[in-house]
């Protein structure tokens, strides 16, 4: 017979081979840096423009970032932020190279789909490295207890206050008071403020907006986390509506992110767990936009079918019945994305159950699928086992085809995802230019 410890202790020998494999895999010291890029990746992959162009500037400016170069003199490679100092700097025939920023705030985008193994954290992963490699400032969130997304970020100690959990427990506190306030006489409010709240939730309650905010070995990449422990959010959320029915659970994040500066990000990124609950449906509520990943088999597409079925109707539910709580707390309702995407991942274009599955899905979804689906290549898999995407892998350690040939997947699927944001972002600046 085997009871709680034997999962407990399960875990313990779990976490102990994790914490080996991320100091193989990142450094020593356990903290995983990012590794510069080379010339012929920053002219063919960043710039667009040829590597003796790129190399010309550089010579006739010598006031501009240099890079490092190798003790045989034959490849010279730059880090990201120098990288980011030079779009800053050049133009090649009048053309900037800074990237097109939001007028606004950020764009939010949930990646979401209740069924494992289809890519959720891979994808966010890799748009989160594309779009910073690309010029952007982003933030990712993660709201999945089994921390994929944490980890490949270099991440390994995080407390559970930290993580989006933290988020929720702090809106609740700030809620009931506002709550309270709008009371006449706070005898006659019938919920608790925060002073009757439980001592963890309180504690949690007195953070500032930016304390959730962690730094990943990518300069322009920040992070809100997750951890195995944050599992319980599910539990507390309930127990907390339980203890005050006012409180619009879904809108902590939303919340949260309306506090953030509105030129300190120009993408926000949810990596979603797999499961249609509290922090779910945080990330629904919060997003401007969804994506949905999904792999080319029939059961990825049974899967994907309840997933847009139950979250559709979970939604309906919230904006019926709490239409008066969400009012109250200035959310509108019903809710609404300014897009909704459908990505294959793991699709191989030589593989006809994998075409007659991607027509089955432009078939049934429409334009709401993306042309360019994730290909599945060794690059790919090997970004899964080394927790590293295919940008921070190391073209010299594969075959440059390889490597190459993943990352031009990447970057379709990117570019028509940069699209998507971008048209979103107008309609958000537009909105907000009327009034909305």
């Amino acid at each position: 017979m085997r009871d709680h410890t034997h999962l407990q202790s399960m875990n313990e020998r779990s976490l102990a081979q994790q914490a080996a494999v991320r100091k193989a895999t990142f450094s020593p010291s356990e903290v995983k840096e990012l590794r510069p890029f080379s010339i012929w990746e920053i002219s063919q992959f960043m710039f667009e423009v040829p590597a003796d162009t790129l190399r010309k500037k550089l010579s006739e400016d010598p006031s501009l970032p240099q890079g490092s170069v190798e003790e045989d003199g034959r490849q010279r490679w730059f880090s990201l932020d120098e990288i980011n100092e030079l779009r800053r700097r050049l133009k090649f025939r009048g053309k900037k190279l800074l990237p097109e920023r939001p007028k606004g705030r950020a764009v939010r985008v949930a990646v979401s789909n209740f069924k494992g193994g289809v890519g959720k954290s891979v994808v966010a992963h890799h748009l989160a490295n594309a779009a910073a490699l690309d010029g952007y400032r982003v933030l990712v969130i993660d709201f999945d207890p089994q921390a994929t997304l944490t980890h490949s970020m270099g991440l390994v100690e995080v407390k559970e206050a930290d993580t989006v959990w933290g988020i929720m427990c702090r809106d609740l506190c700030r809620e009931a008071d506002r709550i309270m306030a709008g009371y006449d006489d706070p005898t006659d409010c019938p919920y608790p403020s925060s002073d009757e709240l439980p001592d963890d939730v309180r504690a949690i309650g007195e953070q500032r907006v930016q304390d959730f905010i962690q730094k990943t070995a990518w300069p322009t990449i920040d992070i809100i986390p997750s951890c195995a422990n944050a599992a319980f959010v599910e539990f507390a959320s309930a127990q907390y509506r339980s203890l005050h029915k006012a409180w619009s659970f879904f809108g902590c994040v939303a919340r949260y992110l309306d506090e953030l500066p509105r030129d300190q990000y120009d993408l926000i990124l949810f990596d979603c767990p797999p499961a249609i609950g509290y922090q779910s449906l945080n990330a629904a509520f919060a997003a401007d936009i969804l994506y949905i990943p999904s792999g080319p088999g029939y059961w990825e597409y049974d899967s994907t079918t309840s997933f847009v079925g139950q979250l559709g109707d979970a939604i309906e539910d919230i904006s019926e019945g709490f239409k008066g709580v969400a009012a109250d707390a200035g959310i509108s309702l019903p809710k609404t994305f300014l897009d909704i995407r459908l990505l294959m991942t793991r699709f191989e274009p030589s593989n006809p159950l994998h075409i007659a599955m991607l027509d089955a899905f432009k078939n049934v979804f429409g334009s709401d699928v993306c042309a360019n689906a994730i290909e599945m290549t060794r690059a790919v898999e090997q970004s899964g086992r080394f927790q590293m995407s295919v940008y921070e892998q190391d073209y010299r350690q594969m075959t440059r085809d390889t490597w190459k040939r993943a990352r031009q997947s990447f970057d379709r699927a990117y570019e028509e995802f940069k699209a998507t944001f971008l048209r979103a972002a107008g309609e958000i600046h537009s909105q907000k230019e009327a009034g909305q």
